[in-house]
């Protein structure tokens, strides 16, 4: 491979690369990372790819990306044409492309009256998230923004320089509503349920906290002029690394500082609501669906829940990555079991979807060895994340008489990764999770003198599942001894516990 030193930068005269030329924002996208620019991007290139065949208008879909503090994308890109080149990767080799929809590229932290003054240009369109659970500032809790978050409290006061996504989505809009009035839809592309009645009511709830006037007039606005379609989005996107960069160089022969590796599969489905129209979506296999609902119930619990149970049974084996994970024979019977078993019941399939070639769509995309998905990327944020995965089912098991054992086991495990008892060392891939309630989870486990007490605490009395399950006792004392069984023995020896007490219960 020749060294990057020697080799030319991607840039829109590189072979293969989108040439500029006519592309004008009609999109400004919150949240620059590689989850957007390996899917979003990419559905948006075959729009403009099916405009150049025939299909006329779509030349106005440029995207603006927005990064949230960091420059390092936004830079990279401004050096690069704001270009990047995808990576998808598979055990049968890679593919190449280079998506090149984006027309700017900057942070909001730099910049914030610019993120403002994008979505309420009269060209921009949609405005779209993917900023990640924890970028909504609501409480898991009670589904309501948090009103006393500092963040949020500087955002109501400070009119041009909103800091969080839901204050920079209110200000643009606010200044649509004084401008020009022109209709745009707010676009949720992130793994919450019914992300865009969520998304909808935060902004409402932001808005009720202006003065009266500026809230009758935005309030007004939003009910007339704004849409919040709900979406489900699904591919494994892995981070950046060397090895990604290295690639690129040595396939394509041009440094790449940012490219995105990501797996074969992609899916998008949508509610077709669009306020001021959209890009055709559909020509990269986009799915506009009335049963959006049924497909999110799909990713959340059926792909998702089981994920998490196996990253952090991986995490806690020593598995660094998914694939690693799920070859290990007990981290793969539990996870079909809690798929099959306890997840599946509470699921609706979407017209025309069989839930048994989903099963092995999942396994296949889980073993995808070239990809090397870490389990701590995938068992990060699980504070937030669990809370949408388990309640439901666990409740319906357990209201028929069945005990969730899988589900208790997610639990458990995630707490042995995240809130590690004295004495228990969960391992370097636990402690590389991030969590915003890491501290509070710590907190616990110094003053839990048990696995069970820990259970107690986090599940009964900060209610980390939600209000209902805090209250069955059962559940959370099955946790407790899941995680006495991982704290003693260790994750395969919990799985099979749990399997054994499945079994014979079945």
């Amino acid at each position: 491979m020749a060294e990057p030193s020697a080799l030319p930068r991607l840039s829109a005269a590189s072979d293969g690369a989108p040439r500029p030329g006519g592309l004008r924002p009609g999109i400004v996208h919150l949240g620059l990372g590689n989850f957007h620019r390996a899917h979003q991007a990419v559905y948006t290139r075959a729009a403009l790819d099916a405009s150049r065949a025939g299909r006329a208008g779509e030349e106005c879909w440029g995207i603006i990306g927005v990064a949230n503090r960091s420059a390092a994308v936004p830079d990279a890109m401004h050096a690069q044409d704001l270009l990047y080149t995808v990576v998808e990767i598979a055990p049968e080799g890679q593919r190449f492309s280079v998506p090149g929809v984006h027309t700017d590229a900057f942070t909001a932290a730099g910049e914030p009256e610019r993120v403002v003054a994008s979505i309420g240009a009269s060209g921009t369109r949609i405005v779209s998230l993917t900023v990640t659970e924890n970028g909504y500032y609501y409480s898991p809790r009670t589904g309501h923004l948090v009103v006393d978050d500092p963040a949020i409290r500087r955002d109501v006061s400070d009119t041009a320089r909103p800091a969080t996504p839901i204050g920079q989505i209110a200000r643009g809009l606010q200044s649509r509503a004084r401008s020009h009035g022109e209709p745009i839809t707010v676009l949720s592309c992130d793994n919450l349920a019914d992300n865009g009645h969520h998304t909808e009511r935060l902004v409402r709830e932001f808005a009720g906290l202006l003065p009266e006037a500026e809230a009758a007039e935005l309030l007004a606005f939003i009910a007339d002029r704004v849409t919040f379609p709900s979406t489900m989005v699904d591919r494994i996107v892995p981070a950046t690394t060397d090895h990604y960069r290295r690639l690129v160089a040595d396939r394509l022969g041009y440094v790449d500082d940012v490219p995105v590796p990501a797996e074969p599969f992609s899916m998008w489905v949508l509610e077709d609501r669009f306020a001021a129209g959209r890009p055709a979506w559909e020509a990269g296999g986009a799915v506009f669906s009335d049963e959006v609902s049924r497909y999110e119930e799909l990713k959340v619990r059926l792909l998702n829940g089981t994920h998490s149970l196996i990253a952090y049974l991986g995490a806690l084996s020593g598995a660094a990555t998914i694939p690693e994970s799920v070859r290990r024979a007990p981290i793969e019977a539990a996870a079909r079991a809690v798929l099959r078993d306890e997840y599946r019941p509470s699921v609706t399939a979407p017209r025309g979807v069989d839930l048994d070639a989903y099963e092995e769509d999942l396994f296949t995309r889980w073993r995808n060895t070239a990809l090397g998905h870490r389990t701590s990327q995938v068992g990060s944020d699980g504070s937030l994340k669990l809370r949408q995965r388990i309640p439901v089912p666990a409740l319906a098991a357990l209201d028929a008489g069945r005990m969730p054992h899988f589900l208790a086991l997610t639990a458990a495990a995630y707490l042995a990764c995240l809130a590690p008892l004295p004495g228990f060392d969960p391992g370097p891939h636990a402690s590389a999770m991030v969590d915003p309630a890491r501290g509070a989870l710590a907190q616990a486990a110094e003053r839990s003198s048990s696995p069970v007490d820990l259970a107690r605490r986090v599940l009964g009395e900060q209610h980390l599942l939600g209000e209902e399950l805090a209250g069955r006792d059962a559940f959370i004392e099955r946790t407790g001894e899941l995680l006495d069984v991982i704290r003693a023995h260790g994750a395969p020896a919990a799985a099979a516990e749990a399997g054994a007490a499945h079994h014979h219960t079945a």
